[in-house]
Parts: structure tokens; sequence; C-alpha cells
């Protein structure tokens, strides 16, 4: 199955998952935009941007969750031909994924299908894609906090630096906890691993938002990203801090 292929074929089910949701119960929708900036002058020059958007739609039969993230890096560097600093990115990556959760006769146990798709300009691999589906549980929901997580099996593709193609077989996990501290504030935890004969790919996202007024807050986040399997010469583990607004579309 090619790259284009698994994409088609995934973004197909989750589109019909909610053309064929019951159109008479209550679709809540809601959706974040997260921006942030940073730009340092004088002896480091450098400048940075992440953009991020999360989105969620539950329905009678379905809750479908929708991701978008970007970050982008700039920096100048002495060019030793030229004789004088030059610009050049330092940085740039583009990650989305969209994961659909069937809800069972109990609600809080599900069937889910997620897929993803990653390309890091700077990291041991031109691309990851992942397309994976199994069991989903809203372990427990109150309005303090709440926890899931989701496990099955999934089939990953990706292409390395040399443009040789690393495709298999893998076992996904993932698991997210929310904590409302309080009317304003809140913390999110979540992780994911992807385990697989080839390269084993982990993400852990922790973060602390608190809300400005209605629809704007701050947040704090630190994102760790890990391969089992790098190229030589580069790191194991990524990660980025980063101090964020957010707004609330819906």
């Amino acid at each position: 199955m090619t790259l284009n292929a698994l994409l088609v074929t995934s973004t197909l089910f989750l589109f019909s998952a909610v053309a064929n949701a019951n159109d008479e119960e209550a679709k809540p929708f809601t959706m974040d935009g997260e921006f942030g900036f940073t730009s340092t002058t004088g002896n480091t020059k450098s400048s940075s941007s992440l953009i991020k958007l999360n989105a969620k739609h539950e329905l009678s039969d379905w809750s479908n969750q929708y991701v978008v993230e970007g970050f982008h890096k700039k920096q100048e560097v002495f060019n030793t031909e030229l004789d004088k600093d030059v610009e050049q990115t330092a940085a740039q990556k583009v990650f989305f994924s969209a994961q659909g959760d069937y809800k069972l006769e109990n609600p809080n146990y599900r069937l889910f299908l997620f897929s993803s798709y990653e390309n890091d300009r700077f990291a041991s691999f031109d691309y990851q894609a992942t397309l994976a589906g199994g069991w989903s549980q809203q372990v427990w929901k109150t309005k303090k906090s709440d926890f899931k997580y989701s496990i099955g099996p999934g089939y990953s593709l990706a292409e390395d630096l040399q443009g040789e193609e690393v495709n298999g077989l893998i076992v996904r996990s993932s698991a997210q906890y929310v904590w409302k501290i309080s009317e304003t504030a809140s913390f999110r935890q979540s992780v994911s691993t992807e385990y697989g004969d080839d390269n084993t790919k982990s993400k852990s996202e922790t973060s602390l938002s608190a809300k400005v007024n209605g629809s704007l807050a701050m947040k704090f986040s630190y994102v760790l990203n890990h391969n089992s399997t790098v190229s030589p010469g580069k790191e194991n583990l990524d990660s980025i801090a980063a101090v964020t607004l957010v707004y609330s579309f819906f």
C-alpha cells in the first residue's frame, strides 16, 4: 500500500463515520488554535514559530479528534565561503493526525481507527505515516478529570534520508489524562508509542494552560519525540518547550 493510498483510505473512513452518524443527535464541535513565536537578537540571531489546530467532534455514535501541527525555526550562522552571517532553516516539521472512536453499546467502550503523517526535515526519516485500529476506552470522565486510552495493531510507512522504505507492522498504544485544576486552569498529559521491529516511535506532551478570558488562554507545553532507530549523527530524542497563546474558535 502506498502512502497516498493509506492516507486516502483513512480519510474516507473518518469522513464516512461523520456522515453516517445520527444527525438528530446534538453534535458539539470544538476547535482550538495555538500560536507561539520567539525571536532572539545580539550574539545569537534566530526566530521560531509554532502553530497547532486541535478539533474534536462528539457525535451520538462517534467521537472524533483531528490535530494539525507545524514548527519552523531559522537562525543566522557564519558562512566561511561568503565571510558573513547567513540565515538558514534550522528546524521544519509538519504533523497531522485523525482518530475516530466508534461507540459500542456501552459508549465508554469503543473501536478506533487512527492515521497520522509526519514530515520532519531534519530528522532521521523523510516522512513517517501510520494507520492503526483496535480497542479504545473512556475509563472515566468527570467535571474535574478524565482518562482514556487506546491500543491496537497497525502498519507504519516511512522513508529514511537515503530514500529507503522502512515499512512494517506495529502495535500502537496511547493514553490521555486531563485534570481541570480550577475554572481557569487545566493540566494535560498525553503519551503514545508505536512499537515495530525496525523502529519504535514514542511521543509525550505535558501542558499547563490558564484562561486569560472566555476564548483566550496561555499555555506552557513540553513535547518529547523519540525514535529508537536513527541515522548516524542524529539524536534519538527531540524536545520542544513552548509558551503559546490558545484561541478557542468553537
